[in-house]
């Protein structure tokens, strides 16, 4: 599971006020939830871009006077102008609690159909799991060394351990390997070609069935 290590400051002045003059300071103010106490800190933005900026999942080490936090991200605010980072909630991890997290979709191998020329398309990038936190792993990896031209790989793919469960629908394509218009025209005309043979063979076939034999 990767982490990262994020220092924070307790702050004690809570509300709009004291937001926007932590924002002003270049803070973000946050929120750790999931505890006995909700912990209200500000961390500085250059501390979060690695866990923000990243399409991969990773556990929040938050220090705060001396302790560490183990925890995830669970939502954060945008300016719906400037983007810049107005908020952040951060969850609790407690061994044995279940939580509900978003993992990014890893494909390994060389899909068959690719080679055929074929395009593999991605169609869902992450994924909803749900165990606890020492159960949880950072991405789910599916093999697609045997999709051949039409065919996808689905949520009902998943291997992973029983102690994880997975929330999306099971027949949900995650991938699929398109065939290419040029591919496909070509390929319906190959069919269309080989249907006519076989259809002008059945007729003449019916045709000498019903001759008439000459007297």
């Amino acid at each position: 599971m990767q982490s990262i290590s994020i220092p924070g400051e307790l702050r004690t002045a809570t509300g709009k006020q004291a937001a926007k003059a932590l924002r002003r300071s270049e803070m973000v103010p946050c929120e750790l939830y999931g505890g006995k106490e909700n912990i209200h800190f500000s961390v500085s933005p250059k501390a979060l871009k690695d866990l923000v900026y990243s399409p991969e999942f990773k556990v929040a080490d938050i220090e705060i006077d001396g302790k560490t936090y183990r925890s995830i991200m669970r939502s954060i605010q945008f300016h719906p102008v400037s983007e810049q980072i107005l908020h952040v909630d951060f969850l609790l991890l407690q061994d044995g609690r279940k939580i509900k997290v978003d993992v990014p979709v890893r494909f390994e191998g060389v899909a068959p159909g690719v080679k055929s020329g074929g395009k593999l398309t991605q169609k869902v990038h992450r994924v909803s799991l749900k165990a606890t936190p020492e159960d949880l792993v950072d991405q789910v990896t599916l093999d697609i060394s045997g999709l051949k031209l039409g065919q996808s790989v689905r949520v009902r793919d998943i291997v992973l351990n029983d102690k994880i469960e997975v929330l999306n629908n099971p027949g949900i394509p995650l991938a699929s390997v398109n065939i290419p218009r040029a591919l496909k025209s070509a390929t319906e005309e190959a069919a269309d070609e080989a249907a006519e043979a076989a259809e002008g063979e059945a007729a003449e076939g019916e045709e000498a069935a019903t001759e008439t034999p000459a007297e």
